[in-house]
């Protein structure tokens, strides 16, 4: 399990982003203050580190120049969406700018990426008798081979790495697809039902009126 540090002064907002962490089961702490984050930073222990811009006393690019030698992974996450932002922060050696305000599955896919880029990210996950290795591309239930599809074991992955959250069909399509996909919502529909059918999610991969689709945990 990956440990995440929050550097994020305003509160209601650190307790969101650990909460949309804890979804994608992530342990974290919480700082508000960058003079404290870069002693913590420095005492180790984190695999990644989120990083408010505008903080008290130390902002968080000052945090970032104090703290780039000792090579834990840094994104950004701020309301400052000045391309020269962005650029100031990319240069200082962080992994992604994410611009405020942002969906909780863009938070969690920016995050799993920038782990699995250092090596640290989940190669194995796991759900109610189901482990889909990413390594490997396979897919066991309860140590049984499914042969999936390419995109139905996308969006498996999706799912997985999204429990509880609610995925509408055109967020699906474009993480599974790809934006320029010019294909139907429908297409969703099917290869859900197809993974319902395979993998026995029926009940757990609940279709949310009007909306799209959940995994409950």
């Amino acid at each position: 399990m990956a440990h995440i540090l929050i550097v994020e002064d305003e509160e209601h907002i650190a307790q969101m982003i650990e909460a949309t962490l804890s979804l994608g089961g992530y342990s974290c702490e919480i700082c508000a203050d960058g003079a404290q984050a870069v002693e913590r930073i420095f005492a180790g222990g984190y695999d990644l580190v989120l990083l408010d811009v505008m903080l008290p006393g130390l902002d968080g690019f000052s945090v970032m120049e104090r703290v780039a030698s000792q090579g834990t992974p840094v994104i950004f996450l701020s309301a400052m969406q000045q391309v020269a932002d962005k650029v100031r922060g990319l240069h200082l050696g962080a992994e992604d700018y994410i611009a405020k305000p942002f969906e909780a599955l863009e938070l969690l896919a920016r995050v799993e990426v920038a782990l699995r880029r250092r090596g640290k990210g989940r190669e194995v996950l796991e759900y109610r008798g189901i482990q889909q290795d990413l390594s490997s591309h396979t897919v066991t239930l309860n140590g049984k081979p499914v042969a999936l599809s390419p995109k139905e074991f996308e969006l498996l992955r999706v799912f997985l790495q999204n429990q509880d959250l609610a995925l509408s069909r055109d967020k699906l399509l474009s993480l599974v697809w790809g934006y320029d996909f010019a294909g139907e919502t429908r297409t969703v529909d099917i290869h859900v039902q197809r993974l319902r059918q395979k993998l026995g999610l029926s009940g757990k991969l609940v279709t949310l009126p009007r909306i799209g689709y959940r995994l409950e945990h």
